[in-house]
């Protein structure tokens, strides 16, 4: 035996083993995950009635007596009871037999809590805590989507019992359904797995046709989509070809048009205005007329020269 311990390939396989703790402490998680996924899958599948009955009725005890009894009262209780009789035997002791009765039972070394037995309780609970991390890291980046979806209604459901349920209530569910639910299961498995078939089944077939009828649905939006653009296309095209087709008016229709459609300005002569006075205005002549008859030009017209 001592030789095959101190073989190389035991120490080979010792190196490798605190190596792969060391170097890839994943591997110790999955090792940790696969230990406690087996411990609980023991525990409430009732593999063994016997612990899994223990466990349970313990539980559900712990609730009851958390509600319903003052633990925390009954401890400060039996605190002050133990350190009044300790304190009173003290002193009557050394009143009476001039020595203390409490300190005669002290122990020569206080009792302490051994290193290695603190150091496995602590990586114990280490493990535990971290055991729990990586299950919820699980669920909530859904590596199993049924554990997702289970946990989804689970918060749901407690979202709402909460509102009208208490701590202690809401607790004794959860402990309930934990070890009953599975009880139920293999107690009446092919029960439950034939209408869990026959439910999946019907599910699939749901949204086999719901997948159909949405595609069938878009292939004709997207034939149509493409045949009004077709449409609107050759009614564009078609309109930019007749504007283009159009040969453009001569000048003069364009003159005419300008000076006889409205909103345009007429084209005048120096004809149409009256002549400019040549000379300065004559005193004692009020009116304009009695000005230009008097003017030389006699009120003859005289062509306006430029």
């Amino acid at each position: 035996m001592d030789n095959a311990n101190g073989s190389p390939a035991m120490q080979n396989a010792r190196d490798s083993a605190y190596n792969g703790r060391i170097l890839y402490p994943h591997r110790m998680h999955l090792l940790m995950g696969s230990d406690y996924h087996s411990f609980f899958y023991n525990l409430l599948s009732w593999e063994n009635p016997r612990a899994t009955a223990i466990s349970f009725l313990s539980s559900v005890l712990f609730i009851f007596a958390a509600r319903y009894l003052p633990a925390l009262r009954w401890t400060f209780k039996v605190l002050y009871i133990t350190l009044g009789c300790t304190a009173a035997a003290e002193l009557g002791g050394k009143m009476v037999l001039s020595q203390g009765l409490a300190s005669s039972f002290r122990p020569r070394k206080y009792y302490t809590i051994p290193r290695e037995a603190l150091e496995a309780s602590l990586e114990d609970v280490e493990q535990l805590i971290n055991f729990f991390v990586i299950e919820f890291q699980r669920v909530l980046f859904a590596e199993k989507p049924a554990h997702t979806v289970a946990a989804f209604v689970a918060s749901l459901i407690s979202y709402w019992l909460i509102k009208f349920t208490p701590i202690w209530g809401l607790s004794l569910i959860t402990v309930c359904l934990l070890y009953l639910g599975p009880l139920v299961y293999t107690t009446n498995k092919e029960l439950i797995d034939h209408h869990l078939d026959n439910a999946t089944n019907v599910v699939n077939a749901q949204a086999t046709q719901v997948r159909d009828l949405a595609g069938h649905h878009t292939s004709r939006a997207t034939s149509a989509v493409k045949e009004y653009a077709g449409d609107y296309t050759s009614m564009a095209q078609n309109y930019i070809g007749s504007a283009r087709g159009k040969a453009p008016t001569s000048p003069t229709a364009a003159n005419s048009g300008a000076k006889s459609g409205p909103g345009t300005q007429p084209a005048y002569t120096s004809s149409d205005f009256p002549h400019a006075p040549k000379q300065e205005p004559m005193p004692g002549v009020t009116s304009h007329q009695e000005q230009y008859e008097k003017s030389r030009f006699g009120g003859q017209a005289e062509a306006a020269s430029y």
